[in-house]
């Protein structure tokens, strides 16, 4: 039988981290719609952090974007953040975003714009030093659209170098996490395109070298969940980006897709002993059409729902089901857990914290909606796409 105290414990413990460019406007290759109240500086999109905490109370540090979030003091941003109830979380990098990278960043056969990327991720670094963020993640569009464009080989040595140098430059209580993404916007060949690639680097650099896993990043009838496996097996998994996608890398809201695939990996993630510190997750969304803070709100509910579901699994019935070869059994302990209504129980977790059952419903009645709609008229609305 599950020790429903001990569920209660693990839920009220649990951390999700946010990221600020879910703050702000975006949208897809086509447009990008604005949106009333819309965080105009990074300030700003930590106020707005700062209340998916206070409803959630699960969510106390953001992820910071370099250049979109960048200030003259770092320092004086994550006190800021601190004096809301958060800290400053993950920086991640942004090779992506520039003419001279139309050709790779940390691959392009250039040496100056290899160089011009390096020291973007090392000053990442130092913003890491001035915020105490312990995870740099780096993230990279290159590759190629044509056979023949670039020696693909040699790619992966420049790769190779390039993170070396990131991974020399990191203190000794900081991390290098690589993602990997299978296609977008390369087409041919991506550089990084799967967990086996970013396992192999990070293998290479060291052990505080680690595997993200966006749940978006995968070819459809991927089983995620033995990434996961394999990677917590492997003591590589260092964080995810949670997002639900239907077709490609769609960034809709966690678990809005497949609350069934949710379920799973995080069945794998507590099975492996990966519930910790150790493996960050955080939510990597764009709220193209949704109004930004509720769907936030909603996201870290669901991430909730479904580790409150993997929490509820029966693990005792489960092994004696598997160890006697009796498929169906097995099966039906998983089902049952995951067709428990967990709304009440993290209802009460919630109302044990001091806070309302109902996230959402709280934001709401709060105001704060509106008020942010009157304040932030004028100066330019943060965001990124079309």
């Amino acid at each position: 039988m599950t020790d429903i105290a001990a569920v209660k414990a693990a839920l009220a413990g649990q951390r999700i981290e946010t990221p600020s460019w879910g703050y702000g406007n975006s949208g897809t290759r086509f447009k990008v719609f604005a949106q009333t109240g819309v965080p105009r500086t990074p300030w700003e999109k930590l106020d707005d952090a700062a209340k998916v905490h206070e409803f959630t109370g699960t969510a106390p540090t953001v992820a910071l974007h370099i250049p979109w979030d960048r200030v003259d003091d770092y320092a004086a941003l994550a006190s800021y953040a601190e004096e809301r109830g958060l800290k400053l979380g993950t920086i991640n990098s942004n090779t992506f975003q520039d003419d001279a990278y139309k050709l790779g960043s940390v691959c392009h056969p250039d040496a100056t714009v290899r160089r011009k990327a390096l020291d973007h991720l090392l000053e990442c670094v130092d913003i890491m030093d001035a915020t105490g963020s312990k995870d740099l993640k780096l993230w990279f569009a290159d590759g190629t659209n044509y056979p023949g464009q670039d020696d693909i080989r040699e790619r992966q040595d420049r790769l190779a170098e390039g993170l070396a140098k990131v991974y020399e430059r990191l203190g000794d209580d900081q991390r290098l996490l690589l993602e990997y993404k299978f296609f977008e916007p390369a087409f041919y060949t991506t550089d990084v395109p799967d967990w086996g690639t970013a396992y192999t680097h990070c293998l290479k650099l060291g052990e505080r070298a680690q595997v993200v896993v966006d749940t978006g990043h995968h070819a459809p009838g991927t089983n995620i969940e033995f990434i996961v496996a394999t990677l917590l097996r492997e003591g590589k998994l260092g964080a995810f980006d949670f997002n639900s996608r239907f077709y490609a890398d769609d960034d809709l809201m966690a678990g809005a897709a497949d609350p069934f695939q949710l379920f799973r990996i995080m069945y794998e993630v507590i099975r492996g002993g990966g519930f910790t510190p150790d493996v960050a997750f955080m939510l990597d969304q764009c709220h193209n059409i949704e109004a930004k803070i509720p769907a936030i709100i909603r996201s870290v509910m669901n991430v909730q729902e479904a580790t409150a579901k993997a929490l509820l699994v029966d693990r005792a019935a489960l092994t004696t089901a598997q160890r006697s070869g009796d498929v169906l059994a097995a099966n039906a302990v998983l089902m049952d857990a995951y067709n428990t209504d967990v709304r009440p129980l993290l209802g009460e977790v919630r109302e044990e914290l001091g806070l309302d059952p109902d996230p959402v419903a709280a934001y709401h009645r709060s105001g704060w909606a509106a008020r942010i709609a009157e304040e932030r008229v004028g100066g330019q609305q943060a965001g990124w796409g079309a």
